[in-house]
């Protein structure tokens, strides 16, 4: 693919699976590596081995994104693992924002890094960051995370907050007897900032399985405590996943629910996931994936056009068609 990344190309037909849902948004796992160790998503001892030469480089990123582009995708999202262990991460930024058909390039991040690279990523472009963080209380923090780091990642989200340039966004796990009295906490954060704080389900895909040991809170759980503590909970509209969103009176921000595991949404599903391997996955739930490297690698355009539709082609209508036969790995592995 000797075309300049930034160079004007025709459109292609839009990516759209047998069901007429056209993918318009991409979450790419820039890497498989992460600097936390949470109880819910790895184990402590848990190392990601991709055999020397199968990570996606930041020219492979940066082709496939192209093409992905001139196929209607309007929207990337770069994961992980942890993005901003990348240290090309903003210059993946900054290409991305320059190719012709994207609109909007956001990242997730732990926040561990944020210092060192969020003004960077302001002059790269980036428009939006989801930041992502459970608790308030250091001890807490430090057994979820297994990380005694909560001065310094607190201290890189106040930061984040006072950030005009950016959309923020807090995404909050929640888990029984874990971080539930936080609810609050975590809401105040929206009073006097138009920050949008989102509270998760847990998702199957740790790979020692605690959403088994009775700490999953569904959406259900989580919206009664959520009324019981704010009466005065306006409905609203929030994005595609976000499937309950609200506004308080007062506050400058909104408060959604994302019922991750419990989905309502997948029928309208318009993302497709790129790990850091190059595998291309049309659903959180699928086994397999469509390896993307070879036709990458090899500089046929016409390859990977034809794998990445292959894929979303095979885009199941819900994710539960998918779920009986989904890994159980790591989430770091998939893409958050």
């Amino acid at each position: 693919m000797s075309q300049p990344h930034n160079a004007v190309s025709s459109p292609l037909k839009p990516l759209s699976d047998r069901y007429r849902r056209t993918v318009d948004y991409v979450r790419l796992a820039v890497t498989s590596q992460c600097n936390l160790r949470c109880m819910y998503c790895m184990r402590e001892e848990h190392t990601v081995y991709n055999p020397e030469g199968e990570a996606l480089s930041g020219d492979e990123i940066v082709s496939m994104l192209a093409v992905l582009a001139r196929m209607g995708v309007s929207k990337v999202r770069y994961t992980g693992g942890e993005p901003l262990l990348r240290q090309d991460i903003v210059r993946l930024v900054r290409d991305a924002k320059a190719l012709e058909g994207i609109e909007t390039v956001s990242l997730t991040t732990n926040g561990l890094l944020l210092d060192r690279y969020l003004d960077d990523l302001v002059a790269a472009g980036i428009d939006a960051i989801n930041f992502s963080l459970d608790t308030f209380d250091p001890e807490r923090y430090r057994e979820i995370t297994r990380r005694n780091l909560f001065d310094k990642v607190h201290s890189n989200l106040l930061r984040l907050l006072e950030c005009d340039a950016l959309l923020v966004k807090i995404n909050v796990l929640l888990l029984r007897k874990v971080n539930i009295d936080e609810i609050t906490t975590f809401v105040e954060l929206t009073r006097d900032r138009p920050v949008t704080v989102r509270f998760m389900e847990l998702m199957p895909f740790d790979d020692h399985q605690i959403w088994r040991t009775g700490k999953f809170m569904g959406a259900d759980k989580i919206l009664e405590t959520l009324h019981a503590c704010y009466p005065d909970l306006q409905p609203m509209q929030g994005d595609a996943t976000e499937y309950f969103s609200f506004s308080l009176p007062g506050y400058k921000g909104k408060v959604s629910v994302i019922p991750a595991f419990t989905r309502n949404f997948c029928s309208k599903c318009t993302r497709l996931r790129i790990t850091s391997a190059g595998k291309a996955i049309n659903c959180l739930y699928s086994r397999e994936g469509t390896d993307l490297l070879d036709a990458l690698r090899s500089g046929g355009q016409d390859s990977l056009e034809q794998l990445l539709r292959k894929s979303v082609e095979a885009k199941p209508r819900d994710g539960r068609e998918a779920g009986g036969s989904a890994l159980r790995t790591s989430m770091s592995e998939i893409g958050g």
